[in-house]
């Protein structure tokens, strides 16, 4: 599912307009944007976490030409899935 097809599932089921549907999952995605840069979690109750962890720096190779290469340390955005969202897709 992209966007547009969440957008428009989102206006069926909540009977909204897909531009009112829109602002509200923009505004979604800005607020978890925001909270996440600052060093802050989302937690939904029952769908999931999203939050920020460290990824150390570490040595890599090219596959390319075999060479080692180093990764640097970066901070990426994970999901941790809540128990009813497991549930429901096992």
């Amino acid at each position: 599912m992209n966007k547009s097809e969440l957008v428009d599932a989102i206006a069926k089921e909540s009977k909204l307009s897909k531009a009112d549907s829109e602002k509200a999952l923009n505004a979604f995605i800005n607020q978890t944007t925001k909270a996440l840069k600052s060093g802050g979690n989302v937690a939904l109750v029952g769908f999931g976490t999203f939050k920020v962890s460290k990824r150390a720096a570490r040595n890599g190779r090219n596959p390319q030409t075999g060479k080692s290469i180093k990764i640097a340390a970066k901070k990426v955005a994970k999901f941790k899935a809540g128990a009813a969202l497991a549930k429901a897709v096992k």
